[in-house]
């Protein structure tokens, strides 16, 4: 048996830090989870999410929101449910805990940081858990599972990428012919927000339709047509998919605007528009 550093010839004896005791085979286990949610801006909801972690059997307050991009390297309340998980695996070893978020994209912004993070869960004993997507269920970190994480993560940084880009192209299209802004004004973000609480509800977009009247222009009054709404629809789910990609691309598009690389908008007389 090895001598502990404090003991010598000479050196009086004193009690030392009792060793760890072996966990009991028989002692019961149970799964801890810690759920996640996030969005990434102050107009997006988070209820959506909380209430399928909560469905899941997650307690309120071993669940840790924000709203805050992923461009934002520092996630208060990400960090600590880290911290969480860490701390009540280091206390009950005999417990599976299991890291559960809603989807995959509410964890990392590129395939990079998803990999990183779900090797770091394995590597502190932690188990990830995703409720939907294309990987619902407990990540396996080994062979296949390990693969396929990979796979989804580049395919969904992929999927950002063409979103930031088609932003980006609709902005300079409507640029050069002086409009602003992406979707059609036939419909307002009102006659949006009123489709997206009544389908909530059971609705269909050719129930909701009879309801909505265009309020400016040439068709003032008159109803949007179905396509227009389910064209609007559409546009909102892909802005919903990665808001931070569109978000980058606004941004991107001002800057570009900014030093000049590309033309003023112009109104039909030729005069630069004001804005």
């Amino acid at each position: 048996m090895p001598t502990p550093a404090d003991r010598g010839p000479g050196r009086p004896w004193r009690p030392g830090t009792p060793p760890s005791a072996p966990i009991d085979p028989d002692l019961p286990s149970a799964d801890i989870r810690i759920g996640y949610a996030r969005c990434s801006t102050l107009g997006q909801e988070l209820d959506s999410q909380l209430e399928a972690l909560s469905k899941h059997g997650i307690p309120r307050d071993k669940i840790f929101s924000e709203k805050i991009s992923t461009r934002v390297r520092v996630r208060p309340a990400f960090e600590t449910a880290l911290k969480t998980a860490r701390e009540i695996k280091a206390h009950a070893p005999h417990c599976r805990v299991i890291f559960t978020v809603y989807e995959m994209k509410r964890l990392g912004r590129d395939a990079a940081e998803l990999t990183a993070l779900a090797d770091h869960l394995t590597a502190h004993g932690l188990a990830l858990e995703m409720l939907a997507g294309p990987l619902p269920g407990i990540y396996d970190p080994t062979g296949p599972g390990k693969l396929l994480f990979a796979f989804f993560a580049a395919m969904a940084e992929t999927e950002r990428e063409n979103i930031r880009e088609s932003t980006l192209e609709g902005l300079d299209t409507a640029a050069r012919k002086g409009k602003h802004g992406g979707r059609p004004p036939v419909i307002t973000e009102d006659m949006l927000h009123t489709v997206l609480r009544r389908r909530a509800n059971g609705e269909s977009v050719e129930q909701i339709q009879p309801d909505l009247f265009i309020p400016t222009g040439k068709r003032k009054g008159q109803n949007p047509s179905v396509a227009s709404i389910y064209r609007a629809l559409a546009e909102h789910a892909k802005r919903e998919a990665y808001p931070e990609a569109a978000e980058q691309a606004h941004a991107d598009f001002a800057a570009l605007q900014a030093s000049g690389a590309l033309p003023e908008p112009r109104t039909e007389a030729g005069a630069p528009a004001t804005r």
